[in-house]
């Protein structure tokens, strides 16, 4: 309830929240991290699971010990978004994927365009795992006159200069890079230019774009290389600690 001081007729009025207000409207209107985000779809994946495998009722703890996340982190996370489950009870399967849906706005589909049809652009055109998730890839895009016009997964490819008028007309807002390196700047600059504001990059590089605009990196040879840290330090013998002290 807020609470008013009382002033002079032609006096301005200041309201003054008590503090169980204050905490409510602060936790209501505080943003995400970025990393709360990222786990959303892991939790969806595993609601997903759930349903199939006929489990209608998870504890938080139960769902974390599938995806490795504590069950306080996930009530962490669902906090910022509202209230989903009930002590002791657990969430509601269904219910939970639902909120989770909306909240990732894959309660409606979203149009993608894919640029740069090679070996990796077309496995990820023809990968039927995007539809069934809210994500339907409508446009190719690809330099090579060679490729201009040929059809792959009932799609058309077009050259980079229909890129602008295509996005604008499917209303386009997410896309796909799949070139070289030395080409995912200039890409990337054309599809913000054409208003994409969201961009998956295969490309081992990084892109800058304007504020506004969401880019996020899959890059399998600095994955892998990642893994070989961890096979390089067993097999010298050493732990994280050891080789974290001799280059000191």
């Amino acid at each position: 309830m807020l609470h008013f001081t009382n002033k002079e007729l032609h006096g301005s009025v200041e309201p003054i929240r008590s503090p169980t207000v204050e905490k409510l409207v602060e936790r209501t209107f505080e943003i995400p991290p970025d990393v709360v985000i990222r786990r959303l779809p892991l939790y969806a994946r595993s609601l997903r699971y759930l349903l199939q495998e006929g489990i209608t009722s998870v504890s938080s703890q139960d769902l974390g010990s599938r995806i490795n996340v504590t069950a306080a982190q996930i009530r962490k996370d669902l906090s910022y978004f509202g209230e989903f489950g009930k002590q002791g009870i657990g969430y509601d399967v269904e219910k939970l994927l639902g909120h989770i849906e909306r909240i990732l706005g894959l309660h409606q589909e979203w149009r993608v365009a894919l640029v740069g049809i090679g070996h990796l652009g077309e496995a990820i055109a023809r990968y039927e795992g995007f539809r069934s998730q809210g994500v339907a890839i409508t446009a190719l895009f690809d330099a090579d006159p060679r490729k201009v016009g040929t059809v792959l997964n009932d799609l058309t490819i077009q050259g980079l200069d229909r890129l602008h008028s295509i996005i604008h007309d499917q209303d386009i807002r997410m896309a796909v890079i799949a070139v070289p390196a030395n080409h995912a700047q200039e890409v990337a600059d054309q599809l913000v230019s054409a208003g994409v504001k969201a961009i998956l990059s295969y490309a081992p590089t990084v892109v800058q774009v304007p504020a506004g605009v969401w880019v996020r990196y899959i890059d399998p040879v600095a994955i892998i290389h990642s893994l070989t840290y961890y096979l390089a330090r067993d097999e010298a013998g050493m732990s994280t600690a050891t080789i974290i002290d001799e280059d000191e």
